[in-house]
């Protein structure tokens, strides 16, 4: 394009329109709509009402105000200056994002006005209160000295950051439409804004399903996915709303079959994808109108899918939408929360896997267990990112992801999902994953990724989630890597199977995840990774074990777990760094040689880091029994004085002799004298008093190794029972009150080790180990731990 030279406004302004031209921006054959200096948007309007530059309240604008419907959420902004001199001013280079600071009005005003950028943002800033603000900064009038600066605002921040591309490259240029939305919706703000209000709706359509649709459980998620798939339809998606409530339940049936139809996927599979939609389209509820809504339930949930959702999942071909819903849906459930053990993994473990695996361009990914689809997406995603060609994109979609489900209804609903994206679909298959056929196909296609998260076995023997991780590295080529997410008893416990998996495989990683990574279902979890086909014993290296408990996410009242400190993408770095490089940190990680009879967990190896260990945990300690007795508050210090002596690590068993607590039943209680020991973490562990007899005596250690506290210990002074979740420490030496709560104070350190997916039962206490102050002989030094708890505050109450 020539350009002449000018100093003229208007010609930086023909410059912008003839570039969007150029960039299909006003085709007729799009929803764009591009408009100069106002808006007809009621939003627009009313955020612009007062925006002028000037100060004084009246209407402001920018250059260009683009929109449009398929993304209703963002804006293009556009703001024009003749001289180069007047890009940005600087005050905001120095900050671009607190570009609404504290500076004096009338020089806000000033710089605002005089520059491209300063303007452009200053427009923005009233702009988000609504939408996701794209600005653009254009200044120059030649080939030579245009400069355009992009910025980009998220929805209801005033926080202005350069867009870049998804590989981190500045955009200096004007781009078509698609691309500001692409390279905006890969910023994690925007992305994290999105998702929250994702999940927020689904939660208001849950309430709506609940009480107007009248759907089951397993009925609520299909409409989801039905309804996505039917809004492929441009035709359906354009006329839904002419249809009476009898005839939209037909076409919205006719549509899926439709879109199934055009897919490529192989005819038996489509008859089964369509199946578990039949009795959406039938059901009595949705095909008649009401009082509240004349056009009928059905209508409502598809207007408000088109509206909220279909937007989202257009852009957003690496989350798993109907997965996210359908986890959703399943904590308002009423009945059991895993139901057919189906347990859908969280989508930043899903994520995290495709990272453990190294997922590229060149992978193939196999889940034997599919779901929704979770795992094939994240990798999906990951290997589209890696694709350089259009070629590679192909063979990706078409070849790249393999996945087996046997559930009718989660097959369909992952088979929607790869619909929504065009992707995978003809590598899907409907069947156990153990069935002869499929096996023989599945290995046919040499994958070198396996992921999988198993059903939970219930206690059937035959279905251990151990049999579908070997069956997964045995479909997998050799040297594939195999990763899969399965209870903490399935590297605790011996089983055959763990025999089995070192003869053919190596196990190369163990990770031990948050307790309540699941929740609300409380299994505690373990990512293993393995090397398939190459014999753990033929590779002679140790295991890597991770300590990987802190995933950022919190628990919340409505919400469920999130990442409400956004941490995560910085933790999932340091994780899957420290495992590619089989790093060793304290507290975090250990590299062990394992046998099939050993433990496959952190827990069991890592050393307990006793320089955590300080003076105020041992006064709280005093505090807390004294208080148990009577009743105070003292005064803590934090000088770790108890350091001055030689420690040593002793074996539980050489200090102590353990026994197990006994089983009450509350319906054999009643109130009397002799106090009754439970697994709590407070009180001293003392739940009740019973008539019963005393069945330990005092100047005895409790330790807790299931229930609420594991591994929180007690010092017992009188006689009493305890449950059978319950340890008991009979000394082999004199102990006092004091040198009891000294080494109480060390158990507790050990905490972390366990869990109720580990529990601390007598044959594991009696190997484990503690780090308590010795003498030059070796021995106790009981002397130092009286005397040390002596000087603390409260000794004297105990």
């Amino acid at each position: 394009m020539s350009i002449k030279q000018s100093n003229n406004e208007r010609e930086t302004e023909n410059i912008v329109r003839d570039c969007l031209r150029t960039l299909g921006y006003y085709d007729s054959s799009n929803s764009i709509q591009i408009e100069e200096q106002k808006s007809n948007i009621e939003n627009v309007k009313k955020f612009l009402k007062s925006a002028s530059k000037t100060g004084k309240g009246g209407i402001g604008s920018p250059e260009f105000i683009i929109s449009n419907i398929e993304n209703p959420d963002f804006l293009v902004i556009v703001e024009c200056k003749a001289s180069p001199n007047n890009h940005i001013s600087k005050t905001l280079l120095n900050d671009l994002n607190n570009s609404a600071s504290d500076e004096p009005t009338d020089s806000y005003n000033k710089r605002t006005q005089k520059y491209a950028a300063d303007g452009i943002l200053h427009y923005a800033s009233r702009l988000s209160k609504e939408f996701n603000i794209i600005s653009v900064a254009v200044s120059g009038t030649t080939d030579s000295n245009i400069k355009i600066t992009t910025y980009l605002t998220t929805k209801g921040t005033n926080s202005h950051k350069q867009l870049t591309t998804k590989d981190g490259k500045v955009i200096n240029q004007l781009v078509p439409w698609n691309d500001y939305i692409q390279n905006a919706t890969y910023d994690p703000s925007i992305q994290r804004m999105r998702f929250e209000e994702l999940m927020a709706f689904s939660r208001e359509l849950h309430d709506f399903m609940r009480d107007h649709a009248k759907l089951t459980e397993s009925e609520k998620p299909l409409v989801v996915s039905g309804t996505l798939i039917a809004l492929r339809s441009p035709a359906f998606s354009a006329a839904f709303s002419v249809y009476s409530p009898e005839e939209l339940q037909k076409e919205w049936m006719r549509n899926i079959k439709n879109e199934f139809h055009k897919a490529d996927i192989p005819k038996a599979k489509k008859d089964n994808m369509a199946q578990p939609y039949s009795s959406i389209a039938v059901h009595p509820e949705l095909g008649k109108p009401t009082k509240s809504y004349p056009k009928g339930v059905l209508h409502e949930l598809i207007k408000r899918l088109s509206e909220k959702v279909w937007p989202f999942i257009s852009i957003y071909h690496d989350f798993d939408v109907v997965g996210q819903f359908y986890g959703e849906f399943l904590k308002y459930t009423g009945g059991d929360k895993k139901a057919l053990g189906i347990v859908l993994t969280p989508r930043h473990i899903t994520e995290l896997f495709a990272q453990i695996a190294n997922v590229n361009k060149n992978s193939k990914a196999l889940d034997i267990c599919a779901g929704t689809g979770g795992f094939l997406i994240s990798a999906m995603h990951r290997m589209l990112k890696d694709a350089d060609t259009e070629q590679e994109r192909y063979d990706i979609k078409k070849y790249g992801l393999i996945g087996v489900e046997q559930q009718p209804n989660m097959f369909a609903l992952a088979a929607s999902n790869m619909i929504l994206r065009g992707d995978g679909k003809a590598n899907l298959h409907q069947s156990s994953c153990f069935d002869e056929v499929i096996t023989k196909d599945i290995k046919s296609k040499k994958c070198n990724v396996g992921m999988l998260n198993p059903p939970f076995s219930q206690g059937d023997a035959d279905l251990h989630e151990l049999h579908f991780v070997r069956h997964m590295l045995d479909c997998l080529a050799e040297n594939g890597t195999g990763v899969a997410i399965v209870p903490m008893s399935c590297a605790i416990s011996p089983h055959p199977v763990r025999t089995e998996l070192l003869k053919k495989h190596t196990l190369e990683a163990v990770m031990s995840m948050p307790d309540d990574l699941f929740y609300p279902v409380g299994t505690v979890t373990c990512i293993m990774v393995f090397t398939a086909k190459v014999p753990h014993s033929n590779s002679n290296k140790k295991t890597w074990f991770g300590y990987w408990k802190n995933d950022g996410f919190i628990k919340t009242k409505n919400l469920g777990r999130v990442d409400a400190n956004h941490t995560w993408n910085e933790i999932c770095e340091h994780w899957t760094s420290s495992f590619r490089n089989r790093e060793i940190h304290a507290g975090e990680s250990v590299m062990q040689h394992v046998t099939a009879a050993d433990e496959w967990c952190a827990e069991a190896y890592m050393e307990t880091d006793y320089t955590k260990l300080k003076k105020g945990d041992f006064e709280q300690s005093v505090k807390n029994y004294a208080v148990f007795k009577i009743a105070g508050s003292p005064s803590l210090s934090d000088a770790d004085d108890y350091k001055d002596t030689n420690w040593k690590l002793f074996y539980f068993q050489d200090l102590f002799e353990i026994k197990k607590g006994k089983r009450l039943t509350k319906a054999n209680m009643s109130t009397g004298a002799t106090p009754f020991i439970g697994a709590i973490d407070s009180n001293n562990g003392l739940t009740a008093f019973i008539d019963q007899d005393p069945i330990h005596p005092a100047n005895t250690i409790t330790v807790n190794y299931n229930g609420n506290g594991v591994a929180d210990a007690y010092y017992q002074s009188t006689p009493f029972w305890c449950s059978d979740d319950v340890n008991v420490l009979y000394p082999k030496f004199v102990l006092t009150p004091e040198i009891a709560l000294f080494i109480t104070t060390v158990i507790r350190k050990e905490k972390y080790r366990f869990s109720y997916g580990r529990k601390w039962h007598v044959a594991r206490m009696q190997v484990s180990t503690i780090n308590l102050p010795c003498k030059a002989d070796g021995t106790l030094d009981l002397k130092f731990m009286q005397d040390y708890i002596s000087t603390l505050p409260f000794s004297s109450e105990i």
